[in-house]
């Protein structure tokens, strides 16, 4: 049989172009919206802090309505255990906020979250890095790959983790945050994309990997739970987030 391989080299050549660009719509096909851009339907929080806003989340506390604990905005569309999230961000200077996950409900205190947190705030201080709303504080700073253990009672506290001594913390990889803040955009839309599997918890900023924690810790540690953004205690501010996306 005759061949024409100059024909066979074009289609193979075509296929390869068009591999990267049906990867990628596969991928965004298996992400699922969980905030319509319109309304806060699916979510629950204090309207006095939360609303919609030219298509984005926005939370802002102003100078006649400051807070008196952090509160946050939950979606209820379920309690995940392992999955992926993306979404963006744009925060001002002043603000402090936070994407909350696998977190449980605090009854005593309207709206607050108890959990791990991909934390977030204006001065770039620790943005990405990995933090335990009420629980056992810093779990792993901007750039630090980290395991968490369980501990003895009273025994040493490593590093980052002061407030629950049933917990050992292992720095196994540390790069410098300063350097790491560069790739974080000043009061500009940011895209966040956590990578929650098993016990190991990712947080990516603008396509870099900013803290990675292993949690061996089977007393304190969560398995699944809520999702929610945050407003923190503190100056007048505002945080918006937009496309925000869920893959379960």
């Amino acid at each position: 049989m005759k061949t024409n391989i100059g024909f066979s080299f074009l289609i193979v050549g075509l296929l390869i172009i068009s591999m990267p660009m049906l990867v990628s719509g596969q991928r965004k096909k298996d992400f699922v919206s969980i905030f319509d851009g319109k309304t806060l339907n699916g979510w629950e929080g204090d309207a006095n802090y939360w609303r919609v806003e030219n298509g984005s989340l926005v939370g802002e506390i102003t100078p006649d309505k400051l807070l008196k604990a952090n509160t946050f905005i939950i979606w209820r569309g379920g309690e995940p255990k392992d999955f992926e999230l993306k979404l963006e961000f744009k925060i001002s200077k002043d603000g402090n906020s936070g994407i909350n996950y696998r977190s449980e409900q605090i009854n005593e205190v309207p709206f607050a979250l108890k959990g791990y947190q991909a934390d977030i705030d204006g001065m770039i201080r620790y943005t990405g890095q990995n933090y335990e709303e009420r629980g056992r504080t810093t779990l792993a700073y901007r750039g630090q790959t980290t395991k968490i253990n369980s501990g003895e009672k009273d025994s040493a506290v490593k590093d980052n983790v002061k407030n629950n001594a049933w917990t050992k913390l292992e720095v196994v990889k540390s790069m410098n945050r300063d350097s790491l803040k560069n790739f974080i955009k000043d009061e500009d839309w940011n895209e966040v994309h956590l990578i929650i599997k098993g016990n190991r918890l990712q947080h990516y900023v603008n396509g870099i990997l900013m803290s990675d924690v292993t949690d061996n810790d089977k007393v304190n540690r969560k398995m699944a739970g809520l999702i929610g953004v945050q407003v923190h205690v503190g100056p007048p501010m505002k945080v918006e987030y937009r496309n925000i996306m869920i893959k379960q």
